[in-house]
């Protein structure tokens, strides 16, 4: 808490306490969303107390103040993977700090392959429930009370009237038959899964899968925060269309759906 305390403090001091309504954080190739926030201020994550730094290529590590449809927030240009080799404590740090900054609630996008065979490269997938495949998770050793209970409840980790709202957005948009609900599971990389993994997270119920993001939401929602998470579908993975991947294809599919991601976001932000 200490370390949260000063992380927290810095950017207070650095940002005349502003106070975001909302924090988001920006996946793999994600970064476009950035380009629409009316910066305030602009930090480095090497600058903030404890923070850790980004090692991912496409992820710059900044931390962003400003608004967005109208609305204070703070973006993530950046998170932290476990396979980076950050305990979970790391890798949801800023999540935690972002809420003692203030924030209501969180938005979250990541890059993740997809598992069911009816969606397409560069769909957006809103994530309803997850699978956890990590193998640890933010909350195991004692808990933090200052920010949560012991036995945070999972029931709906994923708030359904952003989801709603998300959804009537993407409507609103154009965008209904490029944007689906789906599962998400979690691994921990950084090596892709081979064939068979793939055909066994198909069967236990995932349609995309990654190696992030429900870390970050498990913290937010033991600290009671409502959450929203987009994942954008850069890879084919179900039966019939698996291929090697190429870090230059995923790349190029985030970029092709990087403006239904900015435009969507937007919506639900200014909403």
């Amino acid at each position: 808490m200490q370390d949260l305390r000063e992380a927290t403090a810095y950017i207070q001091a650095q940002s005349d306490n502003f106070l975001p309504d909302t924090g988001i954080i920006l996946g793999t190739g994600l970064g476009a969303l950035a380009k629409e926030v009316e910066v305030a201020y602009s930090l480095d994550y090497a600058d903030i107390p404890h923070f850790p730094l980004s090692t991912v290529e496409s992820h710059a590590g900044r931390l962003l103040l400003g608004t967005l449809g109208g609305r204070k927030v703070t973006v993530l240009q950046g998170r932290f993977h476990y396979y980076e080799g950050y305990s979970m404590e790391q890798v949801v740090f800023p999540v935690r700090v972002l809420k003692l900054l203030g924030i209501k609630q969180l938005f979250v996008s990541n890059a993740a392959g997809g598992l069911n065979p009816d969606f397409e490269m560069a769909d957006l997938m809103l994530i309803d429930d997850h699978i956890n495949l990590q193998p640890t998770n933010p909350l195991v050793g004692r808990n933090l009370d200052e920010l949560g209970p012991r036995f945070p409840d999972m029931f709906a980790p994923y708030d359904a009237t952003l989801l709603a709202r998300a959804e009537a957005a993407a409507a609103a948009l154009g965008q209904a038959a490029t944007t689906r609900r789906g599962v998400y599971a979690s691994l921990p990389g950084p090596m892709l899964e081979t064939p068979a993994e793939y055909r066994y997270l198909r069967t236990i119920g995932a349609d995309a899968v990654g190696m992030s993001t429900v870390p970050e939401v498990i913290a937010a929602r033991h600290m009671g925060l409502p959450v929203l998470a987009v994942s954008v579908i850069t890879d084919l993975a179900s039966p019939g269309r698996l291929k090697p991947v190429v870090l230059a294809d995923i790349f190029a599919a985030a970029a092709k759906a990087e403006p239904r991601l900015t435009a969507l976001m937007k919506a639900v932000v200014a909403e």
